[in-house]
């Protein structure tokens, strides 16, 4: 909780206090709430014996106690806790990301590491990541070629891309729309969209007073209950549509490699079951993501000498023609006038593939450094500690409800020197162990590790790459600090606005 009440560098007024101790009531329950009004002095504090703060609502903020939370204490601590909205939106944890360790947990998530997301099941899908990137860069090049003065909007771009290659990886093809029984009418692609993600993300953070006072669970709450059903209504609806509209496809002999061919080929789950895991594979494939990217290409834009960085390669003299050379997110540009490099280790002036990603270390550092800066998930949904157990020295009882706070971890000074600027070079030059490279948890740990994060990689660091060769990126002016973010995941909340300048490449 510390991260949070002292952050900023001026501290916390009276008004921030109490925004903080919404905010803790609505991720951790009323007693994290209670826990950390105490910690600000906004009531007395009670006696506690070899308690952690924030005790019986803990609040995880040292990366040390992070990761063994999520690790060593997996047993301990691996029973979610969803606020109501959650619940709803889940049907009762009936995902992978969302549902208990467990026999279900371990069989759904088999099965889409198995079709999707696995190394494997990966390269099934690598044309459809290629053309999505290449996509992109051709609406760019459009885009400043029409009128190369006005900053276009990065999100539009990459989202529409994005939900492509989900429809493709989920439901087997790119739907421009679709029949809906319930609404009587066909739907466009946008609408499927706003229904499927945009709305969800919205409701996740729908606060119902009853998660912090259980003993009045009984009190109705009309206004929650309607907005909240009637989304989840809405995008069930719309799933199943699509799930209809693909199983006429498997009827009529068109098998597609994709998440619903697989899971239907397994016919180990129900009707509810099946829905909410294409729909989890839809919606998170097409948010964390763009969060993530969007993110990387502010800073890249906010600070254009990153964009140049010279990088130095351990390779031999008698592989260069010509030098010095300048590299860009260290791929190897070449200058002209310059012979190509021999060595295998660069890039050359060809195009970044996914299979050069792990020969790019300031491309990684840039992908870390965003994850640490801008965490995607600043706070792990919590969890019940459902045994007595301890963590570095405290006892937390059973029925501890706890929160990992990886924003509060990755913003800790003790952990992080200037935690508040974004700096690739932490990465780079042997600062930091192979291990700590991922020190930033954004992708979890043990055996609770997000599915998705070998996508998120593929993905970003490959577009992040190829967006830098083809362009110079600038911000517009007066965006330097709009870092304020909004809904489940720390989206943007004011939408990426660059300039972009065509780079002369060979």
């Amino acid at each position: 909780m510390e991260a949070f009440v002292s952050g900023g560098a001026g501290g916390v007024g009276a008004a921030a206090v109490v925004g903080v101790f919404v905010a803790a009531a609505v991720v951790g329950g009323f007693v994290a709430a209670v826990a950390l009004a105490e910690r600000a002095g906004v009531i007395a504090p009670r006696k506690r014996p070899n308690a952690p703060p924030g005790q019986p609502g803990l609040n995880i903020s040292l990366s040390s106690l992070k990761l063994k939370a999520m690790v060593a204490k997996f047993s301990s601590i691996s029973t979610r806790k969803l606020s109501k909205a959650l619940t709803v939106l889940t049907r009762d944890k009936s995902m992978v990301a969302t549902s208990d360790y467990g026999d279900f947990h371990k069989m759904v998530k088999r099965y889409v590491m198995s079709s999707t997301l696995g190394t494997s099941a990966q390269k099934k899908f690598r044309d459809t990541r290629d053309m999505m990137i290449n996509n992109m860069l051709s609406t760019f090049h459009k885009l400043v070629k029409d009128d190369p003065h006005v900053p276009l909007i990065f999100r539009d771009v990459f989202k529409d891309e994005l939900f492509r290659l989900s429809m493709i990886q989920s439901l087997g093809e790119d739907v421009s729309s679709v029949y809906v029984d319930e609404f009587g009418r066909d739907i466009s692609k946008e609408e499927i969209y706003n229904a499927t993600v945009t709305d969800m993300m919205m409701c996740a953070i729908e606060v119902d007073w009853r998660d912090f006072f259980s003993y009045l669970s009984w009190v109705p709450n009309k206004s929650f209950e309607t907005r909240v059903f009637t989304a989840e209504a809405r995008r069930t609806a719309v799933m199943r549509a699509l799930i209809k509209q693909q199983k006429e496809r498997i009827v009529r002999g068109e098998a597609k490699i994709c998440y619903l061919d697989f899971l239907l080929a397994e016919n180990t789950l129900t009707d509810e079951q099946l829905t909410m895991l294409v729909w989890e594979e839809l919606i998170e494939a097409a948010d964390t993501t763009l969060v993530a990217t969007e993110w990387a290409m502010y800073e890249l834009a906010k600070n254009p000498d990153k964009q140049a960085r010279n990088i130095c390669y351990s390779v031999p003299a008698h592989s260069w023609h010509y030098q010095p050379k300048r590299f860009l997110l260290g791929v190897f540009l070449v200058m002209p006038g310059t012979a190509l490099p021999r060595n295998p280790e660069v890039c050359g002036d060809e195009t970044v593939t996914e299979e050069h990603l792990p020969r790019l270390p300031y491309l990684n550092a840039v992908f870390h450094e965003t994850l640490r800066r801008h965490s995607p998930v600043p706070l792990i949904p919590p969890r019940f500690v459902h045994e007595d157990t301890k963590l570095a020295g405290y006892d937390v009882p059973a029925g501890t409800e706890m929160v990992i706070n990886l924003y509060g971890c990755n913003m800790n000074k003790k952990e992080w020197e200037s935690p508040e600027e974004w700096v690739p070079e932490r990465f780079t030059g042997g600062r930091l162990e192979v291990a700590d490279m991922y020190k930033t948890m954004a992708f979890g740990a043990g055996r609770r590790a997000c599915a998705g994060s070998l996508q998120v990689m593929h993905i970003a660091c490959t577009a992040i790459a190829r967006f830098v060769q083809e362009f110079g990126w600038r911000l517009t002016e007066g965006d330097e600090e709009k870092v304020d973010t909004v809904q489940f995941t720390a989206y943007k909340l004011h939408p990426l606005h660059v300039h972009l300048t065509p780079r002369g490449r060979m």
